[in-house]
């Protein structure tokens, strides 16, 4: 019955267990929970489903319900979590001289899938300034900073990673940042956990639409991918009922009510204020990661 239940959080795949292949780490940071998985291993990463790599996981509660002071404890976790993470790929340190591209993916126009639209239309860009006026650009505090939404296959007709890859040879960025809705095993995770890995991502994996990678291989540099769970596929929520209830067996109707399950998703009822506040939190982070004045701590 396992092959019904989808989530794109290494946390819920398995990665939340110490094992052959597989290095665990817990911290407390910001008033967040801070999973630190290592997949070392191809055999690790065909157990768990997900690619060899790094996966930060933080469990900050529900975004939408953070008051300003603990918005302020999440922002500088994850920007810490972020900057980490982002140092280590590209292998030196943030500075002037850093650029980042940002890639918000997703349609901006379905709700639950617009993390990435969202996040990219409140951060605040910086590369045009070093060419325009460069003494402006000093003053703002950012590395450099550039933004996209690609929008997705069927309303441009280019597959998002053909996009991406001709923004990073106009722009030349040390890393590229793909932000992108995730699906989740718990409705207890939706808007309340954020993942960050050093992977790149699949667009549209989060509802089983896999699109070419956005990878180091495919694109040309580092891709961070950094996203937030907002959907739990149908099929996943009736086998963990199944599963609380102790049903180890499939029938053939159990069988065939989890595969109908497979093209329907729920999200949130409130999730148009959920994803507002996404992107409110994950664009300050991001901002907060890059910045070359403002402490981290």
């Amino acid at each position: 019955m396992e092959n019904f239940a989808r989530s794109d959080l290494a946390a819920e795949c398995g990665g939340d267990t110490e094992g052959e292949g597989i290095r665990v780490r817990r911290a407390e940071a910001g008033g967040c929970h801070i999973l630190r998985v290592q997949v070392r291993t191809p055999e690790a990463a065909e157990r768990i489903g997900k690619p060899m790599g790094c996966y930060v996981t933080v469990d900050c509660g529900d975004i939408r319900m953070l008051d300003e002071s603990e918005l302020e404890r999440v922002r500088c976790a994850l920007a810490v979590e972020i900057r980490e993470m982002a140092e280590k790929m590209c292998g030196h340190r943030v500075s002037g001289n850093f650029s980042v591209l940002v890639a918000g993916l997703g349609n901006a126009e379905i709700t639950p899938d617009a993390v990435g639209p969202e996040t990219v239309r409140r951060l605040s860009v910086t590369r045009h300034l070093r060419r325009l006026d460069n003494a402006l650009f000093s003053t703002v505090g950012l590395c450099e900073i550039a933004a996209l939404t690609p929008g997705v296959l069927g309303q441009t007709g280019l597959e998002t990673v053909e996009l991406v890859r001709g923004a990073t040879k106009a722009a030349r960025p040390d890393l590229v940042i793909a932000v992108d809705a995730l699906a989740a095993r718990s409705t207890e995770r939706l808007a309340a956990t954020v993942q960050l890995s050093d992977t790149g991502i699949h667009p549209g994996s989060g509802i089983g639409n896999k699109r070419r990678a956005l990878n180091a291989e495919t694109v040309g540099v580092p891709v961070m991918a950094l996203g937030v769970p907002t959907v739990v596929d149908s099929s996943t929520l009736v086998y963990d009922a199944l599963y609380r209830a102790g049903q180890q067996d499939l029938t053939d109707d159990l069988r065939r009510t989890l595969e109908e399950g497979r093209g329907y998703f729920v999200s949130p009822k409130e999730i148009d204020l959920l994803v507002s506040s996404i992107g409110v939190l994950l664009s300050s982070a991001l901002e907060k990661a890059f910045s070359l004045h403002e402490s981290l701590v």
